[in-house]
């Protein structure tokens, strides 16, 4: 598996990587086109095509925060799903200790993410935890907030979530 950080909407593969995000996460949950744009430039943030040789798979988008990574979005093409893709990209990235967000698992398929994630390594963080909005107008999402290898610290979510207000989300609209 080939991973291929894009830093401009210029790259070959921005157009498909852009037309999976799309498809993947609700409009509320995704950032705008300008700010994705802008975000592209910043050290922090990696926006990673994920190939198969040279067939694109999906992506994983995702900011370093000190020792962590913080997965904002990470996507599987709908068909090439069920081949195990998405154990094998949080393997190759668990150098690194990870953080990423999920609904809360009230239904079905809440509920199999939830167990997907807990299968590769990841725990439930006990903190009451509001994603802010992507689109002006809206509000934050309530989410749940996990973490691998191990639960956050205190200290630590709070470094996550003040990243998260202060940096990630700025100029989101």
């Amino acid at each position: 598996m080939r991973f291929e950080r894009i830093t401009t909407s210029n790259h070959p593969l921005y157009d498909e990587a852009i037309n999976l995000y799309k498809i993947s996460f609700p409009t509320y949950e995704q950032r705008e086109e300008a700010s994705q744009t802008k975000i592209l430039q910043n050290s922090d943030y990696h926006f990673v095509a994920l190939c198969d040789e040279d067939e694109f798979i999906g992506e994983i988008l995702y900011w370093k925060i000190g020792k962590f990574l913080y997965v904002e979005h990470f996507c599987i093409l709908p068909t090439m799903r069920n081949r195990q893709y998405g154990q094998k990209v949080l393997e190759t990235l668990q150098d690194t200790p990870l953080i990423l967000e999920i609904d809360p698992p009230v239904d079905s398929i809440s509920q199999r993410r939830k167990g997907f994630y807990e299968r590769c390594g990841f725990v439930e963080n006990p903190y009451s935890h509001v994603h802010p909005p992507y689109h002006r107008g809206n509000s934050g999402h309530e989410l749940v907030v996990m973490s691998s290898p191990e639960m956050l610290t205190s200290d630590e979510y709070r470094t996550f979530n003040d990243y998260l207000q202060d940096v990630i989300m700025e100029n989101a609209y």
